[in-house]
């Protein structure tokens, strides 16, 4: 009788991920070229699971980074400023969760400061942060917001991501120059239709 095979106990975001060795990475990457239909042992690819490796590590750094951390310096000496703060037209690249394939486009970040102010660098830092992992940009969008509310507790806070999937582009529907825009508001942006009509029209999203 064959013994009985235990399902695999699901990923959580909460438990630790059992990394394989960098010899292994590589060993996974020459399967899928082989997949593919190439030759892993031919000329052209034989330093390619190195490359693809090497690359992972720099394209998913963002699972060794901390937010809290890129947001730990506030600044409390700002002249009494107390209104909006807003960077918008912050680059990012991600990959899909489901096919991993890139997405790309802008982030806007607003928020209303309580006691003090980040540095504006920080914000396009942090984006990075989660821009690093697979992603989706729904969860994406909640995690950049939801990292500014825990980090700087501002009044209020507005972030809109609008990208370009190449899942749709690529392969599927083969859609070309689709924009995809998620947004999500917080505290006084939630509460007043102003504050959001005011952030839509300073990134042009009227």
């Amino acid at each position: 009788m064959d013994a009985q095979v235990k399902p695999l106990k699901p990923v959580t975001p909460d438990a630790p991920v059992t990394r394989p060795s960098r010899d292994e990475a590589e060993a996974a990457v020459r399967t899928l070229i082989a997949w593919a239909g190439d030759d892993p042992g031919r000329e052209g690819l034989l330093d390619t699971p190195a490359r693809v490796v090497k690359a992972y590590g720099e394209l998913f750094a963002g699972y060794d980074q901390n937010p809290g951390e890129v947001l730990s310096k506030t600044f409390k000496e700002v002249g009494g400023y107390d209104d909006l703060v807003l960077v918008k037209g912050i680059p990012f690249y991600a990959h899909c969760e489901h096919h991993m394939v890139p997405f790309y486009g802008q982030a806007h970040i607003a928020y209303l400061p309580h006691d003090g102010v980040v540095g504006l660098s920080k914000l396009a830092r942090l984006v990075e942060v989660f821009a690093r992992r697979l992603q989706t940009q729904e969860t994406m969008t909640a995690q950049i917001i939801d990292a500014i509310n825990e980090n700087l507790g501002p009044r209020g806070a507005a972030v809109l991501l609008e990208a370009e999937h190449m899942c749709m582009t690529m392969r599927g529907v083969k859609a070309h120059d689709v924009k995809t825009v998620t947004h999500r508001f917080t505290g006084v942006f939630a509460e007043d239709r102003q504050e959001q009509d005011r952030f839509f029209a300073m990134v042009g999203h009227r």
